[in-house]
């Protein structure tokens, strides 16, 4: 008798602990929710496919490092995005819940994070990434495990995943036609090619080499540098040697910073050499410095001064929510639409799964701050508007050219005859 009650009173003591448990994990995972922070790994499981109460989605992005500079705003605007969407019913009548992870500037940490945020955290996609190095790290996680990641960033191309959705421009919807403006337009032959050593920028510059004999165009110089690098006093003086037309840069992160700062120093301003950059937008010249960069040209297909309804409402909240004198730039505004492109998916799919989403986005479109964007059911893109912008002693560009309508993205540039050995 006496060895049956104590078997029921511990019974009941385990239930109790189960019970108390269990609260215990609810709190935390909607505390670490709304802060930001991933939670516990035992949360709703079926959040990710929409089951539970929540939608949850990853974020991950670099919030320290060398592209910190860059990334934290694309994250600011992917949070607000969500807050929106929230603020109107969240998708299929569920909340989106955001897991915030930081890739902090190293590719095999945006490789563990993304792993994290699948397995443990059990998102339904991820946003994240910026440089090809951090995707090309990523992809074969998404790949391996059957999930989504929306990249935010013009890229070198060359690529398509069934696992990822493109929502910055591939090349021909920058690079190439930069590169044909600067030929056509501006009248500049002699190229300076400057990068960043990592795959965006060599995959780029020979894709320009290769354009730039086709099209009449000449090689002066090529240098690549790492990512953090600081010191371009001896690059400065090459170029200055070569006396190039143009300096073509796909330098990324605060690199840039001491690149046009010692440019400058040494008494070269964009009335002596033009530069043009595919990856410094709005945020990059708060960091630089307007003055510096006064002059200087950039290929995106946004800018804070396109002139939408729709770029207006989003300038207005963006910086209602992080301040006034913060800036809107092309990645950040494709961060925040490849969110609303994600959530029409799931509405038209009725579903957050993987497969369902992806046949919901064929053909999908959206009024993005932008424009009007379409995805390419084909490869994942999204069809896009080139601008070219000249910056502007406010800190802002001026356009100077567009393409007059959204851009058919061509990743592998099949439609280019001189493009054809780069895939291969």
């Amino acid at each position: 008798m006496r060895k049956r009650l104590w078997n029921g009173a511990l019974v009941m003591m385990v239930a109790l602990c189960v019970v108390l448990a269990g609260c215990g994990n609810t709190e935390n995972a909607g505390s670490n929710a709304d802060a930001g922070t991933a939670p516990a790994a035992n949360a709703d499981a079926g959040a990710a496919d929409g089951g539970g109460d929540g939608i949850k989605v990853g974020i991950l992005h670099s919030l320290s490092g060398t592209m910190a500079i860059s990334e934290v705003s694309v994250k600011d605007a992917e949070m607000m995005a969500i807050d929106e969407i929230n603020a109107k019913g969240g998708v299929i009548g569920k909340k989106i819940i955001p897991v915030v992870e930081d890739g902090a500037s190293d590719w095999p940490t945006f490789a563990e994070k993304a792993r994290k945020l699948i397995q443990e955290d059990q998102v339904a996609t991820v946003f994240g990434g910026w440089t090809s190095a951090s995707r090309k790290a990523m992809l074969p996680v998404f790949e391996e495990l059957n999930n989504l990641l929306w990249y935010p960033v013009q890229y070198e191309g060359l690529e398509s995943s069934p696992n990822i959705f493109y929502t910055g421009a591939t090349t021909n919807q920058q690079i190439v036609p930069a590169v044909s403006y600067l030929l056509k337009e501006q009248g500049k032959k002699k190229f300076y090619l400057l990068g960043s050593d990592y795959v965006f920028p060599r995959t780029a510059n020979k894709i320009i080499k290769e354009q730039l004999k086709a099209e009449g165009g000449e090689l002066a110089g090529e240098e690549y540098t790492p990512l953090g690098h600081t010191d371009y006093s001896t690059i400065i003086s090459k170029i200055k040697e070569a006396k190039p037309d143009v300096v073509f840069n796909t330098l990324n992160g605060d690199s840039n910073v001491a690149f046009f700062k010692q440019l400058q120093d040494a008494g070269i301003t964009a009335k002596d050499l033009t530069t043009l950059s595919v990856s410094v937008a709005e945020e990059e010249i708060r960091g630089i410095g307007a003055k510096v960069l006064e002059g200087h040209l950039a290929a995106w297909n946004y800018y804070q001064t396109t002139d939408t309804p729709e770029n207006k409402t989003f300038v207005a909240n963006y910086k209602k929510a992080y301040g006034d004198d913060r800036v809107t730039a092309d990645p950040i505004e494709a961060g925040y639409t490849a969110v609303y492109l994600w959530a029409a998916a799931v509405e038209k799919a009725g579903s957050a799964d993987v497969a369902k989403v992806k046949e919901a986005a064929k053909g999908l479109e959206f009024n993005a701050p932008e424009g009007k964007v379409t995805i390419d059911g084909e490869n994942q893109h999204i069809y896009k508007t080139v601008r070219i912008g000249e910056v502007q002693a406010d800190g802002q560009f001026k356009e100077v050219w567009n393409s007059g309508e959204p851009v058919k993205p061509d990743p592998y540039l099949k439609g280019y005859g001189w493009a054809g050995a780069l895939s291969q």
